[in-house]
C-alpha cells in the first residue's frame, strides 16, 4: 500500500525533474534537427535550447521558463492499492504542484479564468490535472509528470466535426492548416511534436490529440499501417513548408507527428490537434512495493 508522503514525494520529484531535464529523446530529435538546418536563426534557436538545457540540468534555472500547466498521467496495476484510496492521488498532487511551484520549478501561472485571479500555488479547480488510467504490470504505480507550457497548449489546440465524406483528404488538409497557424511567428515554439485524435467523442477525440503528442516518444509510429503511413505523409509534408524552429525559415517545424485513432460515430469525423513545445517536457516515475525510480523514457 502506498502512502499519500509517498505519493507527494514521487510525483513533486517527476515534476521537478521534467522541469530541468529534458527528455533524451526529445534531445536527440533537436539535434538532428541542428545538424539538417542552414538558416542561422533557424540554427541559433535551436542552439540556444539545447544550450538551455544544458544549463538547466546542470541546476541553472529551468529548461523553459513558462511551465505552462502541472499534468500528471497515473497508470495503476490491477494489484496497486493506495492508502485512503484513489482520492490520495489529488491531495498528494497538490502538495507536489505546491512545493514544486513555491521552490520555483513550476511559475505560478495557473488563474481563476473569470476574475483572473492568482492563488501563487498552481492549485485550483482541475489543476493539478490527473489523468488516470489502469494496467501495467500489477503493483506499480506508474506516474509520468507533464508540465505542458502555455504557448503550445494556447496556440497549439484545434478541433473540428468534418464530415465523414471529407475523408482523409479532409484531416491532411486539416493537420497541414493548424501546423501552419501554430507554427508560423514561433507560437508555439517548434519544432513541435504534434498530437493528432482522430474519431470518438469530442473529449475522446482532444484527450487522444494530447496524448499523442505528450506521451509517445519520437520515432515510434501507431501500429495502425493505415494510421502510420498517414503520420509519415504529414510529417513529410511538414518539412516542405518553409518554417523552421521558432518561425523561421527552414524544414523542422515539427519533429514528431503522431496519430491516436478511435471508433467514431457513423456520421462523425471528429479530429483534434495538440501540439507540444520543443523542450517537450515530462519525466517518468514507478512506485514499486520495493523501490522508486525515474528515467526520461517512455
Amino acid at each position: 500500500m502506498f502512502s499519500e508522503e509517498l505519493l507527494a514525494e514521487t510525483m513533486y520529484t517527476a515534476m521537478r525533474r521534467a522541469a530541468v531535464e529534458m527528455p533524451p529523446d526529445v534531445r536527440a530529435a533537436l539535434e538532428r534537427a541542428l545538424a539538417e538546418e542552414t538558416d542561422p536563426m533557424a540554427r541559433r534557436h535551436l542552439e540556444l535550447s539545447l544550450r538551455n538545457a544544458d544549463l538547466a540540468a546542470a541546476g541553472e534555472g529551468l529548461v523553459c521558463a513558462d511551465t505552462g500547466f502541472p499534468l500528471f498521467f497515473v497508470k495503476a496495476g490491477s494489484q496497486v492499492t493506495l492508502e485512503g484510496g484513489f482520492e490520495t492521488l489529488y491531495r498528494a498532487a497538490e502538495k507536489a504542484v505546491g512545493r514544486a511551484t513555491a521552490e520555483c520549478f513550476l511559475r505560478p501561472t495557473m488563474v481563476n479564468p473569470l476574475s483572473r485571479s492568482n492563488p501563487g500555488n498552481n492549485i485550483g479547480p482541475g489543476m493539478p490535472k490527473i489523468d488516470l488510467s489502469f494496467g501495467g504490470d500489477p503493483d506499480t504505480l506508474e506516474i509520468i509528470a507533464a508540465p505542458k507550457g502555455g504557448g503550445s497548449e494556447i496556440f497549439g489546440t484545434f478541433y473540428r466535426m468534418m464530415f465523414p465524406s471529407d475523408g482523409i483528404a479532409g484531416i491532411k488538409k486539416f493537420v497541414i492548416e493548424c501546423i501552419v497557424n501554430s507554427c508560423y511567428a514561433g507560437k508555439i515554439c517548434p519544432p513541435a511534436i504534434i498530437g493528432v485524435g482522430i474519431g470518438g467523442t469530442a473529449d475522446l477525440c482532444m484527450s487522444m490529440a494530447k496524448k499523442a503528442a505528450l506521451l509517445r516518444p519520437i520515432g515510434v509510429h501507431n501500429p495502425d499501417p493505415t494510421a502510420a503511413e498517414l503520420e509519415t505523409e504529414l510529417l513529410a509534408a511538414s518539412r516542405k513548408l518553409g518554417i523552421g524552429p521558432m518561425g523561421s525559415r527552414g524544414v523542422n517545424a515539427v519533429i514528431a507527428l503522431n496519430i491516436e485513432c478511435a471508433v467514431t460515430h457513423t456520421a462523425a469525423l471528429p479530429v483534434a490537434f495538440n501540439a507540444q513545445c520543443l523542450v517537450g517536457r515530462r519525466w517518468k516515475a514507478f512506485i514499486r512495493p520495493d523501490s522508486i525510480s525515474y528515467t526520461g523514457e517512455l
